[in-house]
């Protein structure tokens, strides 16, 4: 993968500071270490989130008009108390120095068990140096007006509060409840995999997993990555929109988008199932794969996007007029004119194959494995960089400074992939739903659903479509040397990794497979992300941050009205060669970038239709939310009852040597945890005072785990015996 080295960064280190703003030189860190961890959206966008908070907050708490968002707030439950600090004369300088200190502190402290890890702990170290920092000064007591303390302050509050969010993080973000109705899909046993429940979702078995970011995983059986994510603390999802849903286990749904379609006992009209042909449409679009096919279609603005999303499909019917199901591509009809140049958009006619695969890889986790989540935020620094953009927030009012426009950006965006991280894995742990991979093989090994008077009829088999999915008969040159495959089923599709000996000259290409045999365009290593498919997070996470960049920037258009990225012939595919010449990949809004997202993630074999449409209305919903509240911050115009500081509990004293009082308006049952994030005390709160014995206590730091015993809080404080 292509990861950014120490000798590349710490020659740029002297060009970002000089052109970039402070904030912008740690979101472009973060950027690299999320490229050098595990490939885990949830997890990155959290990280997103936490740290744009802390670059926003330190901005804010010297600004006149705008409010903190966690400094000195009661957010979702944690009370992060903050007593003030004295204005600076120099105030750019002071929120250079409290943004350096947070954000050194907190990325060493998520990132240092990263398998890039030593690696990345250098690059903090070369980052914070570089700006003249000392990394051994550790004080907390920003008391002394030292801007470092709060800069260090900050970062472990915001430590605290991640060990109580319902991340699991002291635990390396482990699922607590949640186990998989299916056996694992051997992947290279192409002929039993019929023993599964069509509708659930299916581990994948492997030989070596090897994730998007290239990392080697410990296990050959990936679990389902975050099933129980919902529980998350969010930015600006409401429990308005809240259901605690039960399928094996207690689900924190919002926007319940309702269930996915399920499998059908077709009685010969297997194309009429919404299921089969959802998942046959995959299939379909496997076939576009092939380098050597002459197809060529328009990929400028012109021609692709420009889809209003109050026409999205929602019947069945809709869903078949939506997708070309035999071509590919979706009933967006492009832009007549440029705004910005009043002239149409210039052709640029490619292969269909190239671009399928290159959208398949450019898309899947970003250019630089920096996973969704990060890849927006890639796309957002590269509109703010761009020459044309004039920096107002909203496009409205003053221009902005780049560390103005670097912070609000980054915290709406932030809080968007934060939320849709929460809402989209709380809807995939609850519906725990299959991938193409496990429903196209688990249908081809059934026979087809189609015709009952030829071979292989079975109401959970694949519908039979001339030229696309067919039977095996005795001529074929898939029959097997003992005519064993003879009446089974064929797909045309790509052929999959079996057949790329050397990626840098090889590409499976387009055949007839046996249709058990069908892979994504993936790696073999990977095939597929190792959890549940509907909904889609790529169409959330995309179409959420086009909703941000679009309200951000106060208009709909790229700047100069067309987003670009080059590829280079035969230097951009990973697993085979290609694309087969140089194009450039073209959007003319936010919103068309999202919807190409989206249909990526078909032609790469990774979700079908079903999985796409209600992740992109979400994500509308989502990214307008979550930029209103920014707004609300940005302005100070929140209300009172969002800003309450008051903590229900007081601790005293602290640090406390013997005892120490915990003083309560209301009831609680406490948890009192270790560093490692062991349960080393549990006892019940009354209101009023209570006196807690420590005797058992060694001295050191430790949280308390406050629940109230009706569950409607929790939060978390830290206390520290010496």
């Amino acid at each position: 993968m292509r990861k950014i080295t120490v000798f590349i960064f710490l020659f740029f280190i002297s060009l970002s500071q000089a052109q970039q703003s402070v904030a912008r030189d740690w979101n472009e860190m973060v950027l690299t270490a999320i490229r050098a961890d595990f490939a885990r959206p949830t997890v990155h966008a959290r990280n997103l989130f936490h740290t744009s908070v802390l670059m926003y907050d330190a901005w804010a708490i010297f600004d006149s008009q705008a409010k903190t968002v966690f400094l000195g707030k009661n957010f979702g439950g944690y009370n992060c108390s903050f007593d003030g600090i004295a204005t600076p004369a120099d105030i750019d300088t002071a929120r250079h120095e409290i943004i350096s200190f947070a954000m050194y502190r907190l990325l060493n402290h998520r990132f240092e068990n990263s398998p890039g890890g030593i690696e990345l702990l250098n690059e903090f170290d070369a980052l914070f140096t570089s700006y003249g920092y000392d990394p051994s000064f550790i004080s907390l007591d920003y008391g002394t007006n030292s801007y470092a303390a709060l800069g260090n302050y900050m970062a472990s509050e915001i430590i605290s509060f991640g060990l109580q969010d319902h991340a699991n993080e002291q635990f390396d973000y482990a699922n607590e409840f949640y186990a998989p109705v299916n056996p694992p899909l051997i992947l290279e046993n192409y002929y039993e995999t019929n023993d599964i429940d069509p509708g659930r979702w299916q581990p994948l078995a492997f030989d070596v997993f090897i994730d998007q970011s290239g990392n080697e995983y410990p296990l050959d059986t990936p679990s389902f990555l975050s099933p129980e994510w919902g529980k998350v603390t969010p930015f600006s999802l409401s429990t308005d929109d809240l259901q605690i849903l039960n399928n094996g286990f207690d689900s924190y749904v919002y926007n319940d988008p309702g269930p996915p379609v399920y499998i059908q006992n077709s009685n010969e009209d297997g194309i009429d199932d919404p299921y089969k042909w959802h998942f046959a449409l995959v299939a379909s679009w496997s076939s576009h794969l092939d380098p050597n096919d002459p197809t060529m279609i328009d990929i400028s603005p012109g021609s692709i996007g420009n889809f209003d999303i109050t026409n999205f499909p929602i019947t069945f019917e809709e869903y078949q007029a939506f997708y070309d199901f035999t071509n590919g591509g979706d009933a967006g009809t492009g832009h007549t004119l440029n705004p910005s140049t009043g002239q149409p958009y210039v052709p640029q006619m490619v292969k269909r194959s190239d671009y399928a695969r290159v959208l398949a890889e450019y898309w899947a986790d970003g250019p630089d494995s920096e996973t969704p989540p990060g890849h927006w935020f890639t796309i957002l620094n590269y509109v703010s960089d761009h020459p044309a953009l004039e920096k107002r927030i909203a496009g409205q009012g003053n221009i902005v400074s780049d560390l103005e426009w670097d912070v609000k950006g980054y915290l709406s965006l932030g809080g968007a992939m934060h939320d849709s991280a929460i809402d989209t894995w709380g809807i995939k742990g609850y519906y725990d739903y299959l991938r193409p991979i496990s429903a196209i093989r688990y249908m081809a090994g059934k026979g087809q659903s189609t015709d009952a008077s030829q071979p292989s009829y079975d109401p959970h088999g694949l519908p039979l479509i001339s030229g696309l999915i067919e039977l095996i008969d005795g001529t074929d040159p898939l029959r097997g040397d003992s005519d064993e495959n003879v009446g089974r089923i064929k797909i045309k599709a790509w052929k999959g990794p079996d057949f790329i000996a050397d990626p840098t000259t090889d590409t499976a290409g387009v055949d007839w497979i046996i249709g058990t045999h069908w892979w994504p365009y993936q790696r073999g290593t990977f095939v597929t992300p190792p959890f549940a498919g509907y909904l889609s997070g790529h169409s959330t996470f995309s179409r959420a941050a086009a909703e941000v960049l679009t309200r951000l920037t106060g208009d709909p258009f790229f700047p100069d009205g067309m987003g670009t990225f080059d590829i280079v012939q035969n230097d951009f595919l990973v697993f085979e060669v290609g694309p087969t010449e140089s194009f450039t990949l073209q959007w003319a809004t936010y919103r068309d970038a999202s919807d190409q997202t989206s249909l990526s993630r078909i032609w790469g074999g990774i979700h079908p239709p079903i999985d796409d449409i209600k992740g992109r209305i979400i994500g509308d919903k989502i990214g307008t939310d979550a930029f209103n509240l920014a707004l609300e911050y940005f302005e100070g115009t929140l209300s009172n009852s969002v800003l309450n500081t008051e903590s229900p509990v007081s601790i005293y004293p602290l640090p406390f040597k013997d005892d120490f009082n915990i003083v309560t308006t209301e009831s609680y049952n406490v948890n009192v945890y270790s560093l490692d994030g062991k349960v080393i005390m549990s006892l019940p709160l009354v209101i009023g005072k209570n006196i807690i014995n420590t005797n058992t206590l060694d001295s050191g730091l430790y949280f308390i785990k406050f629940k109230s015993t009706n569950n409607r809080s929790s939060f978390v404080k830290k206390i520290v015996k010496y």
